[in-house]
């Protein structure tokens, strides 16, 4: 199934792009979403852990467990801070 996947901050600089398509098995989760696109994306592991980076589906925030179904839209970004 395809999905789309959207970067945002410095996740877009290290993936090159601020959106892609990608191909995952059926059934998927976001924990195995999660991983196709970092194996897809090594860079946005180069200056950190992956447990540093943040991951949605459909705009929601996921723990891992969340089943993945075609055409959601995924989200990878950084933490941010600011007052």
């Amino acid at each position: 199934m395809r999905v789309k996947v959207l970067f945002f901050g410095a996740t877009a600089d290290e993936a090159g792009t601020n959106e892609a398509e990608i191909e995952l098995n059926r059934p998927s989760t976001s924990e195995s979403a999660f991983e196709a696109i970092l194996a897809k994306f090594p860079a946005l592991t180069t200056n950190r852990k992956p447990e540093d980076l943040l991951f949605a589906v459909n705009q929601e925030y996921v723990a891992g467990g969340e089943s993945i179904a075609e055409d959601d839209v995924l989200a990878v970004f950084t933490a941010v801070s600011g007052g």
